[in-house]
């Protein structure tokens, strides 16, 4: 089956891994040394390893720098955002604060920013 998706491109493919599994509800579908699939449904998340002699000309920060000037922002439902900014922190991410939350049509959106600075959205469905 062909999915929609995208590849990622990360200096620690193990816990970029792990934050989008437990944030966006994503799984492993299959996984090497240097990169992992994760995926739900009609979308699929490669997250591949930046090669060592480029990743070795950057540092990453904690509290991760915003890779804001991105052409591509990542968006995955979920089913609370409230959960998923508490999740997003435990791994070295975060979302912004519930006062930058703002509505899409039938859903609650909010950005984020993985533990390497990658600037991602949540949306969910609002009743």
């Amino acid at each position: 089956m062909n999915k929609f998706g995208a590849v990622l491109f990360v200096k620690d493919v193990a816990r970029i891994r792990e934050f989008y599994e437990a944030v966006a509800g994503l799984s492993v579908t299959e996984a090497g040394p240097t990169w992992a699939r994760l995926g739900t449904g009609a979308f699929e998340l490669v997250v591949h390893g930046i090669p060592p002699h480029i990743a070795a000309t950057f540092e990453t920060s904690s509290p991760p720098e915003r890779r804001e000037e991105a052409a591509i922002k990542l968006v995955f439902p979920v089913a609370d955002i409230a959960i998923a900014r508490a999740t997003a922190a435990r791994l070295g991410g975060e979302l912004n604060p519930p006062d930058r939350e703002w509505q899409l049509g039938s859903q609650r959106v909010c950005d984020g920013v993985d533990p390497e600075g990658n600037v991602f959205q949540v949306r969910a469905v609002t009743s």
